[in-house]
């Protein structure tokens, strides 16, 4: 039976939630990947934004920054470890798992198809809840 990779993380998971505690995790979150980008800054120079030919995201904190994007068909993703001692991988739908990318190490994946497409960290999906998710539109 094919389940989707939230179903598998969440599937042991009972979720009990409140507009309030949604809105703190998300300031949270907006925090983490305001410090995600400073640190891509520090590493590399310049912001996440002025990389030519790819979308970035930041992988820190046992986060995806951004945790959800939209991009069209033919875009590359290039998945950045921006944090300083834990290695993350990618697992997409019908792809075997990335190699482990380690600081300021990267995995790129360029997206051919169109529809929603979630990923995940395949040492921390289950841990950490740390899932992804790419739409990908038809140009």
């Amino acid at each position: 039976m094919k389940r989707s990779l939230a179903a598998l993380a969440l599937s042991s998971t009972a979720v009990f939630c409140t507009a309030f505690p949604v809105l703190a995790d998300d300031d949270k979150k907006a925090a983490i990947c305001a410090e995600a980008e400073d640190r891509y800054v520090e590493l590399f120079g310049h912001p996440s934004s002025e990389e030519e030919g790819v979308t970035v995201v930041k992988m820190y904190k046992y986060n995806f920054c951004p945790g959800e994007l939209t991009v069209p068909v033919g875009t590359t993703v290039r998945w950045v470890n921006v944090d300083k001692r834990t290695s993350h991988s990618v697992i997409l739908p019908s792809e075997p798992e990335s190699d482990r990318a380690f600081p300021e190490e990267s995995i790129e994946f360029t997206f051919l198809t169109a529809g929603d497409q979630e990923y995940l960290c395949g040492p921390h999906w289950e841990t950490q809840k740390m899932i992804g998710m790419v739409t990908v539109t038809e140009e």
